[in-house]
């Protein structure tokens, strides 16, 4: 367990703080990175459709194309800051 340099802290709070202080903001990253994956998930979803329903020309497809893509980046990002 790690001791507190300031008795006032708790360990649980000092370690929390500790790494907080290596990895600030990694709570909004991730919550960025769910808004965003979302997003390009409903993006994709909407393409896709428009792809089926015989609407979709070759822009449709490059449309889709980045969708997936920006969704599968944001599941990376958000696994690696999982890590």
């Amino acid at each position: 367990m790690t001791h507190s340099p300031n008795p006032k802290l708790s360990p649980e709070k000092y370690a929390r703080l500790k790494a907080e202080a290596q990895a600030p903001y990694k709570g909004l990253r991730k919550f960025i990175y769910l808004g965003l994956g979302a997003s390009g998930f409903i993006g994709a979803i909407f393409f896709f459709i428009q792809l089926l329903a015989g609407r979709g020309s070759m822009a449709g497809l490059a449309n889709f194309a980045l969708q997936v893509g920006v969704v599968s980046l944001m599941i990376g990002l958000f696994r690696r800051e999982s890590d």
